[in-house]
This record gives structure tokens, C-alpha cells and sequence, in this order.
């Protein structure tokens, strides 16, 4: 789509719970919520009804709607279930490029042109959106990002007229679209909020200088929206061929995770040659070619340029649309091409001071996405802080180059949480040990929580050694309702041993089944 041109954006409005309730097959008459670190994310307009809202804890919405179905959120799913109505859309109307799944853009003028007007346009588009089983609304004005916000409303703004329109909308509008604003947006709307701009034609009247000279990057960016002007500045430019990169896949390709390991190594070789060219990629075309000479294309646009990571993902969503779809290829793939559509420069991709996708980083990834190609997705897995009460708990080991969601979201106060500090090494064996008394006795744990005798050596396989200290026991009940199961008390304790520098000074320990183990060491 060129500068100047008007812009169609297409939402399907709740997608991640809409995608949700399709792939558990929840009936449309059921409210349903998207959950991510257990609050709300996305919830069914059924839902919101109900007094169910984004942001709120699990607990708050199934209080407020008791009937409320619960789906973690999974951007996988998302994609996969939107390529049949971006393929739709791109059936109607060539030229899709796709923002997030649920939200995609296009060019309007060939549309208004084939239909006679925008607005049969925007009908004829709903229309095969509904074919494919799902909701639309259209939205259409100059400039791409206040086509997104109209279609959030369902609007086909005049020409000349984004500002106008914009202005009397609430200044949130600015942070409530992910695929238009960084995260970090929301504290932008919070400030202009406290400063008294509650409506974004208040923040449009503000100088573009004021802006760069107060806020920060991201603002003027904001500033640019709210004056309904184009999103990229016009240094935006077409990428020279040669930034292309193909993979042949030998043997060829048709099943997801083969796929989505292809598509991790061809998006670092793709990031090695835009980092060379000293540019910054922000519109990526995916294409696909099977062996029965089918050739799949998408394009994905970008807010921000893209990363590493940020291709590995699209590429991995797109992939597992086309290979999971009703109409999916007749053949296996056999070579994969990633095209930088727009690229931007470099600069426009500002890393942190103190880290980022340096060349260490860079160098450690490719070999990992490597070993990930010889052994499997799950040969490398890293671990993200997770919420519980045990340290095994507290992390969630997720496969490289998946999205990292903890299992539990670690922000919440887990009562009878492992004091600090935590292990640094973990034995999933759990090997047996044995604590004794001064006398020699057994120490065990009594149905109080408490020591039967104050421990003063500990016992492994054919070593022992003389306690210098220990704390605890604290009482593990994590699974209280089932407390007929568990064969007496369950508690952890921390002792410190009389070792040698070069040996285990401390060892943490668990009490179940009237038996005790060792469940990590401190080193």
C-alpha cells in the first residue's frame, strides 16, 4: 500500500477468546475469558455482559459470571484459527497484510474500485468473514492506524477527515490497540491523563516540538496517531533483493514443529543480513512453496521493527495456519522465503543500555536453534520464573523460541512459599536421606508441623555429616483437600553442614511420606 492511500483495516473484535471458544468447541450462548498471569486479557461480549472486563483476576471475573469458560491465552491458537479468514479477506480483496491475529489491513482503493464504494466494500468483506465463521468489523480512513481505531468502532472516516474524527476520543485509544503501541504506551496515557489531556485532539493540539522535547521516543509516535498522520516516517524504504533468504527443506516439510524449526533458522540468517545492511525490517513477507509447485504468501506488518524472536514467532504462526487449515497444501513444503517488505533504518530499532540481542546473544540462539534442528523443539528449553510454593514449582521450563508464559503467575503471594533463598541446584530424583538426634534416632515431623527432636546429623547413601544449623520445618499443604491420600505430614527444612569448602555446605529437604529426601543443594 503506497503514502496517500486510503487504508482498510478489518478487526475481528475478543479474537483470542473467540479463537478460544472455537478450538473447545464452546457454544457462541457461553461467556468466555482469555487469561494470561491469571488476570483477563480478552472476554466474549457475553462476558463483558456479565461484568467481566480485561485486566481483572480469574477469581473477580468467575465471581462476577459464575458460568464463565477459562482458556489461558495461546498466540499459537490465535494464528492458526485467523489464516482462514485472512485467507478469506485475501480471496475478496488481494493485498492482506496481516497486523496481529484478529486484525489486518489492505489497501482500499482496488476494493472501493471493484465494488463501486467503501461501503459496499466493507459489506462484501463482512460477508466472507461470516463464510469463514467468524465476526468483522470494518473500519476505513487515510492513514492506517485511524483505520485500526475506526474499526474498533465500526467507522469509515472521511477523507481528510482522521484528526477530526480522532479528537474527541478518549486518550486510552492511544495505548488500546497492541498492534499499533508498545507496551510502555500505557504509562504515556496515564501521564497525559494526569496532565489533564483526557481526549486525543487535546494531545494532537500540543507542537510536535513540545512533544520530542518532553516525552519520550514513543510519544512523538503517539503525537503522529493522534494527528492522523502516517504511522512510519517517510525514510521507510524498499529493501534490496538480496536481503531475501530461502531454505530449501530436505527433506520436505509437513508437519508444524518440522516447519517452525526451518523457520527459526532462516529468520536468524535473515536478521544476519539485515544487521550487515545496517536496516531494520518492519513489513516481513512469509511464502511457502510445496512440491506440487502451490505457493503460499502472507505479509506481516509490524508496529515496531521487527526481531529475531518477533520473526521466529510469525513465521511459526503462519506456518501452522497454512499446515492446520481445512485447505491446507496437497503437498509437503519444500523451500521457505522470508522477503523484507519495508524496511526501516537501523537506528529504529534502539536496544537497552545494559543488554539486548548483542552479538553474544545472537552467536549462543543460533546454536541453540541448531541443536534445536538435530534433536527437536523440546532438546532446549528455558526456564521462566513461575508462581508456587516449592522451588520445583516456581519454574516452568519452556521450549526456546516458544512464548514465555510461566505455568502460574509468579506475582501473586503464594502463602507457605519456600523462604529465601532458593536452591541453586535441583534434584528431580529426590535421593532418600536420613536425619537423626544426638541420640541416634530417627528426626521426623509430627502432625503439628514440628521436629519429634532438634536434628543434628544427616545421613546420604554412605556419607554423613554433623549439622552445623538448620530452619524450618515449614509445613507443606499444598494439597490439603486430599489429605487422606498423603500417608502422615508434609513438611521442608533447611540444613547447614560441617563440610569441606569443596563439598555441599547446605542442602535443603523434604518430609513426605514419613520419609525424608533431598530436594536441592545450596552452593
Amino acid at each position: 500500500m503506497t503514502r496517500g492511500e486510503r487504508v482498510l483495516a478489518l478487526l475481528c473484535p475478543d479474537w483470542p477468546a473467540v479463537a478460544a471458544a472455537a478450538a473447545a468447541g464452546v457454544p457462541a450462548d457461553r461467556p468466555v475469558a482469555v487469561l494470561h498471569g491469571n488476570r483477563v486479557v480478552s472476554c466474549s461480549a457475553i462476558a463483558r455482559v456479565e461484568g467481566v472486563r480485561a485486566g481483572v483476576t480469574r477469581r473477580e471475573a468467575q465471581s462476577r459470571c459464575p458460568d464463565l469458560v477459562v482458556a489461558q491465552a495461546d498466540p499459537d491458537r490465535d494464528a492458526r484459527l485467523f489464516e482462514p479468514v485472512a485467507g478469506a479477506v485475501d480471496a475478496t480483496v488481494p493485498g492482506v497484510e496481516v497486523l496481529r491475529p484478529g486484525l489486518l489491513v489492505l489497501g482500499a482503493r482496488g476494493a472501493t474500485r471493484f465494488f463501486g464504494s467503501e461501503e459496499a466494500a466493507a459489506v462484501r468483506l463482512i460477508d466472507a468473514v461470516a463464510v469463514a465463521g467468524a465476526e468483522a468489523q470494518i473500519g476505513i480512513a487515510d492513514a492506517m492506524s485511524t483505520a485500526v481505531l475506526a474499526a474498533r468502532r465500526a467507522a469509515i472516516v472521511p477523507v481528510d477527515e482522521g484528526a477530526r474524527y480522532l479528537a474527541p476520543l478518549p486518550v486510552a485509544e492511544l495505548a488500546a490497540e497492541p498492534a499499533l503501541a508498545p507496551s510502555e504506551r500505557a504509562e504515556l496515557v496515564d501521564l497525559l491523563h494526569r496532565l489533564g489531556l483526557r481526549r486525543i485532539g487535546d494531545f494532537a493540539r500540543l507542537t510536535p516540538a513540545d512533544v520530542a522535547s518532553r516525552f519520550g521516543a514513543d510519544a512523538v509516535l503517539a503525537h503522529r496517531l493522534a494527528r492522523a498522520l502516517p504511522e512510519r516516517p517517510p525514510s521507510a524504504r524498499r529493501p534490496p533483493p538480496e536481503l531475501s533468504v530461502e531454505l530449501d527443506c530436505d527433506p520436505p516439510i509437513d508437519r508444524v514443529d518440522a516447519a517452525a524449526f526451518a523457520g527459526r533458522a532462516l529468520a536468524t540468517r535473515l536478521h544476519t543480513a539485515l544487521t550487515a545492511a545496517g536496516v531494520a525490517c518492519t513489513r516481513l513477507a512469509v511464502t511457502a512453496r510445496t512440491e506440487a509447485g502451490e505457493e503460499l504468501s502472507r505479509i506481516w506488518r509490524c508496529a515496531r521493527p521487527l526481531t529475531p524472536p518477533d520473526t521466529a514467532d510469525r513465521i511459526r504462526w503462519q506456518l501452522d495456519g497454512w499446515l492446520t487449515h481445512r485447505d491446507r497444501p496437497t503437498a509437503p513444503i519444500v523451500a521457505l522465503r522470508l522477503e523484507p517488505v519495508e524496511v526501516v533504518a537501523a537506528g529504529a530499532l534502539q536496544l537497552g543500555l545494559w543488554g539486548g540481542e548483542g552479538e553474544e546473544t545472537e552467536r549462543a540462539r543460533r546454536a541453540l536453534v541448531r541443536v534445536q534442528g538435530l534433536l527437536g523443539g523440546e532438546a532446549v528449553r528455558v526456564g521462566v520464573l513461575s508462581g508456587g510454593r516449592g522451588p520445583a514449582e516456581r519454574i516452568t521450563m519452556i521450549a526456546l523460541g516458544d512464548e514465555l508464559t510461566p505455568a502460574a503467575d509468579p506475582s501473586q503471594p503464594w502463602p507457605g512459599r519456600l523462604p529465601e533463598p532458593a536452591p541453586t541446584l535441583l534434584l528431580l530424583h529426590r535421593p532418600t536421606v536420613h536425619l537423626t538426634a544426638a541420640d541416634g534416632t530417627a528426626v521426623e515431623v509430627t502432625d503439628r508441623g514440628l521436629f519429634t527432636a532438634d536434628p543434628v546429623r544427616l545421613h546420604w547413601g554412605r556419607r554423613q555429616w554433623a549439622l552445623l544449623g538448620w530452619a524450618g520445618p515449614w509445613p507443606v499443604d499444598e494439597r490439603w483437600w486430599a489429605a487422606a491420600e498423603q500417608a502422615g505430614p508434609a513438611a521442608r527444612a533447611q540444613v547447614q553442614l560441617d563440610a569441606e569448602p569443596t563439598e555441599i555446605r547446605a542442602v535443603l529437604l523434604v518430609y513426605d511420606a514419613a520419609t525424608w529426601h533431598a530436594e536441592g543443594v545450596y552452593e
